[in-house]
């Protein structure tokens, strides 16, 4: 009973926290300068033309009148008209979507990958030159933003050594008719190699870009909490039985170690999806943040209301699942 209060007072929070945002987002973007049925028109449009379509985008009504409309519309799933690409936002925001998840997902696992393996070179080699020059690697990669270390990778591996894509999402000469957007996914469950090798091909330089800085994030947390960990007394009980010292970190050390980096991996995987909207630019990557780019751009409010909100929502989830997995593995939480 009592993690199911807590699951309902989370969702509760996550409405509130939504409809705060939706507010925020709401006002903001229409008190900026700059008319979006204007950017539409030609030169020559006449002051007809431009009240007919603000009437027709219900610009012509004030701002509290406009939020009801659009909230209400949001309930029953219906985001409104995108300006620019005259499309639903709700269907142009989903098709993007998958893109996105599929490069966050990657640069995760990416992240994960380096992080926790010089958190286990540095624990290993602790107070000793290997583990300065970790934690020195580790300062570096954090200090500089992912954007940066795209163009160094488009450097290095898209025109000094091209092996990888520099731009899109695959190859338009693949012959294959996805069924979903989860492009990578499919490809996978279709066994089908080459699609996934060309995918895999154009998301891995943005995805390594994105997990650089969190990589070093990772390693940090982990090391630290290992070291501590290393003093525990059951720790020193398993030398004692004279296991050797990789056993001891991985077996004993690191599953209590890992919970605050779990932590920190959820609430940076949120801020890893955000990361997305640059990086996606840089590589012409067909997601969401690329999009979000193009919407701000355009002035296309609809727009930029949808992809605002589903972040916010993502963000909000990710934070109540990492809560949740967080009281499952910590037993203390568990048996409270």
């Amino acid at each position: 009973m009592t993690l199911l209060r807590s699951i309902l007072m989370r969702l509760l929070s996550t409405a509130i926290t939504l409809f705060g945002v939706a507010v925020i987002v709401f006002v903001v973007i229409r008190v900026v300068p700059g008319n979006p049925i204007a950017m539409m028109l030609p030169p020559g449009a006449t002051e007809a033309d431009i009240a007919r379509l603000q009437a027709q985008y219900g610009f012509d009504k004030s701002i509290f009148e406009q939020f009801v409309i659009w909230l209400g519309g949001v309930l029953e799933g219906d985001f409104g008209t995108s300006i620019s690409l005259r499309q639903p936002v709700s269907s142009l925001v989903l098709n993007r979507l998958p893109a996105t998840l599929e490069l966050s997902i990657m640069a995760l696992l990416i992240a994960v990958a380096i992080g926790g393996t010089l958190a286990l070179m540095g624990t290993l080699r602790r107070d000793s030159r290997a583990e300065a020059a970790i934690d020195i690697s580790a300062g570096m990669a954090l200090s500089i933003p992912d954007f940066l270390w795209g163009l160094v990778l488009i450097l290095l591996f898209g025109v000094l050594w091209p092996v990888f894509h520099i731009s899109g999402r695959i190859s338009p000469a693949l012959d294959i008719d996805f069924t979903t957007n989860f492009y990578l996914f499919e490809a996978l469950l279709r066994l089908r190699f080459d699609v996934l090798g060309d995918l895999i091909g154009h998301m891995f330089m943005p995805a390594l870009a994105l997990a650089i800085p969190l990589s070093a994030i990772i390693a940090q947390l982990l090391k630290q909490s290992l070291k501590e960990t290393m003093h525990l007394d059951y720790v020193t009980l398993s030398r004692t039985h004279g296991y050797a010292e990789t056993h001891v970190i991985t077996r004993d050390a690191l599953p209590n170690a890992i919970l605050p980096t779990l932590t920190l991996v959820g609430v940076q995987f949120t801020f890893l999806i955000g990361g997305t909207v640059i990086i996606e630019r840089l590589f012409s990557y067909e997601g969401l943040g690329n999009m979000a780019i193009d919407a701000v751009i355009n002035r296309d409010l609809p727009l930029i209301q949808g992809i605002v909100i589903l972040f916010a929502l993502i963000f909000t989830l990710v934070n109540l699942a990492v809560d949740m997995l967080y009281v499952v593995l910590n037993p203390r939480l568990r048996h409270a």
